[in-house]
């Protein structure tokens, strides 16, 4: 769990929710992490969002959503019985209490305080078995170990889809009317937009290349001008009540827990010597569509003409490209021959 501030149900939400879910977190007591093989949604915004499901194709993992009652024959479907809100409710009951003592001032301190009360929590015994429920997470993994999750820089590529669009004759863009101003050669030209969710830059593709990232050089001016209305008897009574409560202390160490040592030694060393599967990133990475292509941005590179080069030089680079594609290993592995070469010929002069 954490807090966040969100105006309605909707998928960036709920996929920046799920990667700080997924993702390794930076407190040493806290191992739960790792994309699980199954989601299990309602009908709602998320579950019908394209970005949504493409992330969730990407990362491997499936979804069901929720079947009405009625919806599947005679069969009887899932009927609600209270297990996502009883967690919600744990935490209000147990621990959001204590803010009438000490209210959290930003985002970041509530889930520092909220991470604190869920360590203490999950040391404590499981409802059903003898040990505690960190433990029973540690038992229960399989062999195969904890899928880990990619980075947030491939979790923004996954979270994008693509759009086609016009350039206009002045090489802009014009998207909800904030203008972006892509390269000259583009003007006229139909483009593909790789706008992502979590993107504060725009990619486009043309030509079978992905150019990029562009920024907005215009947009609407916001106006930071509120009216303000006069405050009435109900809000003048809050005031006095919220002045008795900042009366009412408790330490603060109640909710930081900064001298509190809730896990073993022993279940330290269990999260430590967790088995991890890495995710592959090489598959996501750009690859050059035909090896004349590859030739090209490799002359490019160099500032040399492959036509200049000794038929050894040659030779290498066609031995590179029977190998691979990949962009990135193809021009490191290339660099290197040729800085290595021009070091070695320095040393001999």
């Amino acid at each position: 769990q954490e807090y966040r501030c969100v105006y309605g149900e909707d998928a960036e939400s709920a996929l920046r929710f799920l990667f700080n879910a997924m993702a390794p977190k930076t407190r040493s007591d806290f191992p739960f992490q790792g994309r699980p093989k199954l989601l299990y949604l309602d009908n709602g915004p998320v579950a019908k969002n394209h970005v949504f499901q493409n992330v969730m194709q990407s990362l491997k993992v499936d979804w069901l959503t929720h079947t009405p009652a009625g919806k599947d024959g005679p069969r009887t479907t899932a009927r609600s019985k209270g297990k996502v809100e009883r967690p919600f409710r744990t935490v209000k009951e147990a621990h959001e209490t204590l803010y009438h003592f000490h209210k959290p001032e930003t985002e970041l301190q509530a889930n520092e305080w909220l991470w604190n009360y869920l360590s203490r929590y999950n040391a404590q015994r499981h409802r059903s078995e003898k040990h505690s429920r960190l433990e029973d997470w540690l038992a229960n993994i399989g062999q195969e170990g904890v899928r880990d999750m990619c980075s947030w820089e491939q979790y923004c590529r996954f979270a994008r889809e693509p759009e086609s669009r016009k350039v206009g004759v002045d090489a802009r863009i014009t998207i909800d009317g904030t203008a972006w101003e892509v390269e000259p050669d583009m003007a006229g030209e139909t483009v593909i937009l790789l706008w992502g969710l979590f993107d504060e830059e725009m990619y486009v593709e043309f030509t079978g290349e992905t150019w990029g990232p562009y920024y907005p050089v215009s947009g609407p001016v916001p106006l930071h001008r509120y009216r303000t209305f006069r405050r009435g008897k109900a809000a003048e009574r809050a005031d006095r009540i919220h002045a008795l409560a900042r009366q009412l202390n408790i330490p603060i160490s109640a909710l930081s827990g900064s001298d509190l040592r809730v896990v073993s030694d022993d279940t330290q060393q269990r999260i430590d010597a967790l088995p991890h599967q890495p995710f592959d990133t090489r598959k996501f990475e750009y690859h050059f569509p035909t090896v004349i292509a590859a030739k090209l941005a490799i002359a490019d590179d160099l500032a040399i003409p492959l036509a200049r080069m000794s038929d050894e030089d040659r030779a290498f680079i066609d031995s590179i490209l029977t190998e691979t594609l990949n962009r990135s290993e193809v021009l490191a592995r290339i660099r290197d021959y040729f800085r290595s070469r021009q070091s070695g010929e320095d040393h001999a002069g």
